[in-house]
């Protein structure tokens, strides 16, 4: 037991200086009107009533939750049958898709995402394929659906490893026991696979929720720096306008976002295997 304690000495003392002291001083600095002068230091709510009461930012936390929503509601309906296809191939295929989906995450994001500014741009790889085959130039760079596209490459990996992980833990007597009684393709999947994998769906969920919601790398390259995300605010603050208190009390909002988040995840993915399957079946 104290060796084991020693062990986590490192561990512990990591967590505190870059976790702890910095959620600390993003609390102090969230509630204080003064951070930087020690003398004057006033505790105050305002940064908090300025966010709320302000239009422009409640519709740029908005705007942040619905592409986060979007993103990961596409995750889900392109990673799932992705996932589901590699599990059911054998070890050695299985482990080479699996490379292939984990490649791209090897490339920084910077360089994947300025790939994709070069594919969408007027000039760009889909535009001369729109001019060849003759239809009229549209315009996907620095728009929704560029964002979008961006959030989703880059994030769709977590979302296709967590679900074909819990697949290829699944126990297969299952569907075999469900054949023998009789049960077609369609039912012992949505009475069997489907249930059992949704503990990777929603640990995917989260894995892509959480990073898109407060994501301003993308957005701001994808959409041209003028298209403003929750991140890009809380960017924005910190080096532009050094409004440090403000940038806080916006980290710390968007940090009580994430946590709920998580638990609501957290408790939808409660229960045992057998359960899942009783309320699959039913």
């Amino acid at each position: 037991m104290k060796t084991f304690k020693r062990l986590t000495i490192p561990y512990i003392v990591w967590i505190t200086l870059m976790i702890v002291i910095p959620m600390l001083l993003i609390v102090f600095y969230a509630f204080t009107k003064t951070g930087n002068d020690v003398v004057s230091i006033q505790f105050t709510l305002e940064h908090f009533q300025k966010f709320f009461t302000d239009p422009d930012f409640l519709r740029t936390l908005w705007l942040s939750l619905k592409i986060a929503f979007i993103t990961t509601i596409i995750c889900i309906l392109l990673g799932y049958p992705v996932a589901y296809a590699i599990s059911q191939c054998d070890t050695k295929t299985r482990n080479l898709l699996i490379l292939l989906v984990t490649l791209p995450m090897w490339i920084n994001m910077l360089v994947r995402t300025y790939a994709w500014i070069g594919i969408l741009a007027d000039n760009g790889l889909i535009s001369h394929i729109f001019n060849f085959f003759g239809f009229e130039p549209t315009k996907l760079l620095y728009t929704d659906f560029s964002v979008i596209l961006g959030m989703v490459y880059n994030f769709i990996p977590f979302m296709i490893l967590q679900i074909e992980s819990s697949l290829a833990k699944m126990d297969k007597s299952l569907l075999d026991a469900a054949n023998d009684l009789g049960c077609n393709r369609m039912q012992r999947f949505l009475n069997i696979t489907l249930p059992l994998s949704l503990p990777g769906v929603i640990t995917g969920i989260t894995l892509v929720f959480l990073p898109a919601v407060s994501s301003f790398v993308i957005p701001k390259l994808m959409g041209g720096g003028g298209y403003m995300m929750i991140g890009n605010v809380i960017e924005n603050q910190f080096i532009t306008v050094g409004e440090w208190n403000f940038g806080s009390a916006i980290s710390m909002i968007m940090a009580v976002i994430i946590m709920i988040s998580m638990y609501i995840t957290r408790r939808l993915d409660k229960g045992d295997d057998g359960a899942r399957i009783r309320k699959g079946g039913r």
